[in-house]
């Protein structure tokens, strides 16, 4: 397959075409929405009716700007940035479109004026099902910033049917139901069938001989797989610019044999059908079975294929040649899923476009960079060597050729040094051996990123010294952030306009460093009593979305502890439990003890295959039944968890919470996302030094932020002279009988011993990420959290000052340094 043009066009030249605008007039827009595109009158529209519509509506002003951005990229023939992810976790669309459109208040007035019931209606709209967690939430953050920035840019991945999973509790566990968040469709997607795809997996490698007698590889008996793109057009905020996120669905290239269907075999007659579609079907299918773990391994070459072949289609429609390529084209892998697109731009360049291995190499090395997103080596992907013959056999000859260069560059350079070798090596040596995927894409790039400071000082450090030491210099650091427009200006709209009647900065959703106006009033009283009053009501409406899911009342005067984020051992809920249950007992030992009410918050979910954190879940809830119903502890302690956590689920929590845990083992964290959106929201964090809460407390100062546990130095200590949990287990009182007491049947009388694993994880398991040893640290520090809970003016002041100073973490900051430092894009205003 070949989607390059070889002649240039001359559309350059040719004369501009009249596009027509979008109606003018909102209420008539969706009015005509209403009845030419969902042929319903107003008596009998529904909720989901006036949510499309109002969506229609706003869409069609979005779609104007997108048509005008996409012409003025192609006739400039502008150099843009792709961005390759697996997860795009969207959520909501039509708020955050209508703020970056600036039609908010006109739509909304519009649609209150047709007699629509405004929040019932935003409540119909389903958070796209295109992610699991930060790192989808990161994308979907960049992708606002680099259109607020006037940056060329389009977003690619899986166009998924079913999201992760919808997630309840069935007895305190995590049952899974399917997420079919696209079952009536969406209109904020537009279908692009014109620039179809079709790619070959499957086969296997023969050679052949050309009319000159050279031999080469030619990929035969494959099987074919068509991707139908749809763009999601991403508007950017108070400009004209609006780029698109392309998603990729799957067909199979054979719809249906008829033959089969004559003779009465219904079911075979579809078989490739939904063999083809099943690649675009589930985000993350489960990769503990093989079946899934081929599966996932074709979900990825899937859309990194269509998306590669899409992008050099796009250059050739301005340009000949491949010398220019990398001039065009700034490719970003974000994290490894993505990494196989080094293995398949070699094999277009070199199969099918006949380029020197040299001179593809340079196109590609000079094209491609990498974003790491994790520590932990178990998190870095790797393939089988078999699976991966079976499902990408050219490319695994591409990847042991690539592989057999790297390995003569560092004979080169250490001459006879086999351990070195061994640790750069593509392949790991094994039974069977494996593709590392990582390692791919290091090599593959010219720039290597982490997402904190110091998650980029352990790559070079502790993930990849050796890759350091081979590329000096490869190797950078970009800090995470979060879109402003998204998590403060659209979920916090009170605080919002609590800002703007300061007159900071009119534009500071554009300029999040215009917050740092707000300190001249951190000790204002008047100003704090307005701040506290926004943050009340924020936990009345929380209190009320708790009652509706989870049927327990909540004092929202208490202190509202909150811990949102995936479920792993690693970022420790199980330490926030075990201080849930150190307060408990106190209190049933003393009633009458002086602490500052809480109410401890969890949304989460967890892997279905990750046992120990489903039992993580079933022990969070199980302690919360037994606490929220015992009338001895006088209502001190609530514990609630939110179920089905998703992002517009995060918008009602965060602004209404004070706490914000942040509690990973220190080095296991590369960034972090939810830190910055909790604390630009005046929640004040507890953590490690771990991740970004490094720079936020230095952006905060440390007398705002509560800082606990051993530092990443200590921990690595630790791990050097042999941890023994046990000896902090015998040590400390209260932490062995916290841990002997979730251990025990006394929470789960109904299921003995299904939370013994937790204990053994903590004990006999080894504790790897360090719970018992930071626990009395945590435990004296929430203390701390207490007292100054207490004290009403100084809270309050605290709160306003983490708000006023966290600026640095806006994703707009984070986009400006990758356009300058690593894509080398200049911004195209649209005027």
């Amino acid at each position: 397959m070949s989607t390059v043009a070889k002649k240039k066009p001359t559309a350059k030249k040719a004369a501009k075409k009249t596009v027509a605008s979008a109606p003018t007039d909102m209420k008539q827009a969706i009015l005509d929405h209403l009845k030419f595109t969902l042929a319903h009158n107003p008596t009998a529209a529904t909720k989901r009716d006036w949510w499309t519509c109002i969506s229609l509506a706003v869409r069609d002003r979005i779609v104007d700007n997108m048509i005008k951005t996409q012409q003025t990229h192609f006739e400039k023939n502008v150099r843009r940035c792709y961005y390759l992810s697996m997860e795009y976790l969207m959520g909501r669309m039509l708020v955050n479109n209508m703020y970056s459109a600036g039609v908010y208040d006109e739509a909304r007035s519009a649609a209150e004026e047709l007699g629509v019931n405004w929040d019932e209606i935003c409540e119909e709209e389903l958070d796209m099902g295109l992610g699991n967690g930060g790192l989808g939430r990161l994308a979907a953050c960049f992708l606002d910033s680099l259109a607020t920035l006037d940056l060329p840019a389009v977003g690619y991945g899986i166009y998924y049917e079913f999201g992760l999973f919808k997630q309840s509790f069935e007895n305190g566990h995590q049952i899974e139901h399917p997420d079919s968040w696209k079952m009536f469709g969406t209109p904020w997607d537009i279908v692009r069938p014109e620039y179809t795809q079709t790619l070959k997996v499957y086969g296997n490698v023969e050679t052949q001989f050309d009319e000159k007698g050279d031999p080469h590889p030619i990929w035969v008996n494959t099987k074919s797989i068509q991707g139908v793109p749809y763009d999601i057009p991403i508007s950017g905020y108070d400009t004209k610019t609006v780029n698109f996120l392309r998603l990729w669905s799957s067909r199979s290239s054979e719809e249906f044999d008829l033959e089969e269907f004559n003779k009465g075999d219904y079911v075979e007659a579809v078989r490739e059908k939904a063999v083809g579609e099943t690649i675009s079907k589930v985000l993350y299918p489960n990769d503990k079975t093989e079946n899934g773990k081929e599966l996932r391994l074709v979900q990825q070459y899937f859309f990194v294929s269509c998306s590669l072949h899409d992008i050099i289609r796009r250059y050739f429609k301005n340009n000949e040649g491949w010398d220019g390529f990398a001039d065009k084209v700034a490719i970003q892998l974000n994290d490894t899923h993505p990494a196989i697109g080094v293995a398949e731009l070699m094999r277009i360049l070199v199969d099918e476009q006949n380029l020197s291995w040299d001179h593809a190499w340079d196109i590609c090395t000079k094209t491609f960079a990498y974003t790491n997103h994790t520590l932990l080596p178990e998190a870095l992907e790797k393939w089988s060597v078999p699976l991966f013959e079976k499902v990408l056999p050219r490319h695994l000859q591409i990847i042991f050729e690539i592989n057999r260069r790297l390995m003569d560059t560092i004979e080169a350079r250490w001459p006879g040094d086999n351990w070195m070798k061994r640790d750069l090596s593509l392949i790991e040596e094994g039974h069977p051996k494996m593709v590392r995927m990582a390692h791919l894409a290091v090599v593959g790039s010219h720039t290597v990123n982490g997402v904190a400071a110091i998650h980029s000082e352990l790559l070079k450090s502790v993930l990849f010294p050796s890759f350091n030491a081979l590329y000096p210099g490869k190797f950078t650091n970009m800090t995470n952030g979060i879109t402003p427009r998204r998590w403060l200006l659209a979920c916090n709209p009170k605080l919002s306009k609590l800002i703007d009647s300061k007159k900071i900065s009119k534009d500071w959703p554009k300029n999040l460093d215009a917050l740092r106006g707000l300190e001249k009033f951190a000790d204002d009283k008047k100003f704090q009593d307005s701040y506290m009053k926004i943050k009340y009501e924020n936990k009345v409406a929380l209190a009320e979305t708790i009652k509706e899911l989870c049927d327990v009342e909540v004092d929202p005067n208490a202190l509202f502890d909150v811990q949102i984020k995936r479920l792993h051992e690693y970022k420790r809920q199980h330490l926030n439990l075990l201080h849930i249950l150190t307060l408990y007992r106190r209190l049933l030992h003393n009633p009458d003890l002086d602490v500052a009410p809480r109410v401890f918050i969890f949304g989460a979910k967890a892997a279905p295959g990750y046992y120990l954190a489903k039992t993580i879940i079933k022990a969070i809830n199980s302690v919360g039944k037994v606490i929220n119903n015992d009338e001895r502890i006088k209502g001190k302690l609530k514990v609630v968890f939110l179920p089905n956590y998703r992002v517009s689920l995060a918008a009602k929590i965060i602004p209404a919470a004070d706490l914000s845990e942040q509690i990973s083992t220190a080095g296991k964290e590369a960034s972090g996302t939810g830190n910055m959106k909790l604390a630009l929201n005046g929640a004040l964090t507890i953590g490690t030094l771990d991740g970004a809460n490094i720079e936020i407390g230095e952006e905060v100062g440390d007398d705002n932020i509560f800082i606990f546990g051993k530092t990443v130095e200590e921990i690595q200590a630790l791990d050097v002279q042999g941890y023994d949990p046990i000896s902090h287990y015998n040590a400390d009182e209260e932490l062995r009988a916290v841990v002997d007491w979730i251990g025990s049947s006394y929470f789960t009388p109904d299921e003995p011993h299904v939370l013994e694993s937790l204990k053994s994880s903590l004990l006999e398991g080894g504790d790897p990420f360090k719970v018992l040893a930071d626990y009395r640290s945590y435990i004296d520090c929430q203390d701390r959290v207490s007292d100054a809970f207490k004290d009403e003016k100084a809270w309050a002041r605290m709160a306003i000052l983490n708000t006023a100073r966290v600026g640095k973490f806006s994703t707009d900051r984070t986009m400006r340094e990758y356009a300058s430092e690593i894509w080398n894009l200049p911004p195209v205003k649209i005027k």
